[in-house]
């Protein structure tokens, strides 16, 4: 549940499982729930390939698709955990007690500065020390120029051929891994691509955003794939030095990446194929 904010805190509210075995499971396995930064992005593409902005009732549809994904994403983490027990992770269940403290009342300065200091400037620290030399790395790319294309679209062509197996493109793969410091991202430099710009661009219209999209070949089997790769891939930078210094383990941090990752293109792949091959008959 604390995932759903922001899965670096998932990470961090592990602490309170006893088993060292069921607390790597948790970690490993809680990216599978989609924090704020993933909503927009979903919520948008949910928007403008399944539902009608324009009518009031669809604003419960849409409602209904983003749970049903939150739901695979809670049905992921069961299996992948439950895989993880009988592999990597064998053990035997431990028990389960939470002990309720005395209850007090809350002493609002004290927890207001606690909570700045221990927490949010310590995660804003991580997010500032990996975004800053990304946002760098991403105004090269789209603005040093070999030939007729920027380093950035020479890149995303690169992974042309492997998209298009997982039933996305090269542009929508480079882009979840420059967005590597903040999911929230992800979409923006799709369209700096699509567009050819040199920066990130907010784009409000989704109107526009569709007809962007469209042109540069989505069908509503790209959009189901964003979305499930935007539900299940490599966590975030802060989340993975999370990871690292709750674990202790770069070992640990690589399968907490590899895992979810592994997942998503399989799931990807599969949807497309049967997809493909259901419309072919």
């Amino acid at each position: 549940m604390m995932g759903l904010g922001c899965n670096a805190a998932g990470v961090v509210g592990c602490r309170i499982i006893d088993s060292k075995r069921e607390r790597l499971i948790a970690m490993l396995t809680n990216c599978f729930v989609p924090c704020n930064g993933r909503f927009p992005m979903m919520l948008t593409i949910i928007t403008i390939f399944f539902v009608n902005e324009s009518r009031i009732e669809n604003t419960f549809l849409a409602a209904l698709f983003m749970g049903g994904l939150i739901l695979f994403g809670v049905f992921m983490t069961f299996l992948t955990s439950k895989i993880l027990s009988v592999t990597l992770l064998k053990g035997v269940p431990s028990s389960f007690t939470l002990e309720l403290p005395s209850y007090r009342r809350p002493q609002f300065t004290k927890v207001l500065i606690r909570s700045i200091f221990d927490r949010t400037l310590f995660v804003l620290g991580r997010a500032i020390s990996v975004a800053a030399p990304t946002g760098l790395l991403i105004w090269v790319l789209s603005n040093v120029i070999l030939g007729e294309s920027s380093l950035l679209a020479i890149c995303a062509k690169t992974l042309e051929p492997f998209g298009k197996i997982f039933g996305m493109d090269g542009v929508i793969l480079f882009a979840f891994l420059l967005g590597l410091p903040a999911n929230e991202i992800v979409l923006p430099i799709i369209l700096m691509t699509y567009l050819s710009e040199g920066i990130l661009t907010e784009i409000t219209d989704t109107i526009f955003i569709k007809q962007i999209l469209v042109q540069n070949g989505w069908t509503w089997i790209t959009a189901v794939n964003l979305l499930l790769f935007s539900l299940m891939h490599w966590p975030c930078s802060t989340t993975c030095i999370t990871i690292k210094k709750e674990t202790k383990s770069w070992k640990w941090t690589l399968a907490a990446v590899l895992i979810p990752t592994i997942a998503g293109l399989i799931i990807c792949f599969l949807f497309t194929n049967i997809t493909r091959l259901i419309l072919n008959f």
